[in-house]
């Protein structure tokens, strides 16, 4: 082969290389920057607040609440905390807005992504789920860049990662649930049947094999009303009264002939 058909065939290798590099998608690709600033204090695994003055809740985790008032903190709050602590303290970050940008308490709804030279850039919110600092946790309003956190969280669940190695975060199945099945949690089962809803938010109930729990799927995720039957899944939202709350598509995952 002459040298210029070898440059032409690196010239080629390279195109190749760059066309893969550019169709690896930014996960924060589609999401509104937002502001940017320094962190002065971390409040939680999921919260922190901003030389502005804004605090800041972390969208699509849900991190160990800590004590409050007459509440006691739940196990691996510290640990946490010191984990997020750890990675952005001192450092300056911008906001990326997907959705719903302020909550009741002004708190930004974001996802944070660090931006000087004081370490590695960090997508923060991934890395608290990466590292077993906290779980995944949807919401509707805030649910873009959600789905990669998912494999994320898998692995981490699988390698017993952070708060994994606590008990009080393993993965229950729907027929052997602990006593106190309330708040934000994990469940895997079978499920068997779908019935009815009361309530102007809920399409149906689903019912899980030899279980009282009720998984309640709200419009937002209604297909699932039809997909989701005789299937062994993995659902995740907030439990009253042995009803569990199924507001987005990303809530429930279908995991096949067996649970994994």
């Amino acid at each position: 082969m002459s040298w210029g058909g070898k440059v032409g065939v690196w010239r080629m290798i390279w195109l190749v290389c760059a066309l893969a590099a550019c169709s690896k998608a930014d996960p924060m690709q589609g999401l509104e920057p937002g502001e940017r600033g320094r962190v002065v204090r971390v409040i939680d695994g999921d919260a922190l607040v901003l030389d502005t003055g804004q605090s800041v809740r972390l969208i699509g985790i849900e991190a160990p609440a800590r004590p409050y008032k007459e509440r006691e903190g739940q196990p691996y709050h510290e640990e946490s905390k010191r984990l997020l602590e750890d990675m952005v303290l001192g450092r300056e970050v911008q906001l990326h807005y997907a959705g719903l940008t302020r909550d009741r308490y002004d708190r930004a709804l974001a996802h944070v992504r660090t931006t000087d030279a004081l370490g590695p850039t960090l997508w923060l919110n991934a890395e608290m789920v990466r590292r077993g600092g906290a779980r995944v946790r949807v919401y509707p309003d805030t649910a873009l860049a959600n789905e990669p956190l998912l494999k994320l969280e898998k692995q981490a669940r699988a390698a017993k990662e952070g708060l994994w190695h606590k008990r009080a975060y393993r993965v229950p199945s729907a027929d052997r649930l602990p006593d106190d099945f309330t708040g934000f949690q994990l469940v895997e089962g079978h499920v068997t049947d779908m019935m009815g809803a009361e309530g102007i938010y809920a399409l149906c109930e689903l019912a899980f094999e030899r279980s009282e729990l009720r998984l309640t799927i709200g419009k937002g995720a209604a297909h699932l009303c039809q997909s989701a039957q005789g299937q062994n899944v993995r659902a995740r939202g907030y439990v009253r009264e042995m009803r569990m709350e199924i507001s987005h598509p990303l809530d429930l995952e279908v995991l096949g002939e067996a649970a994994d």
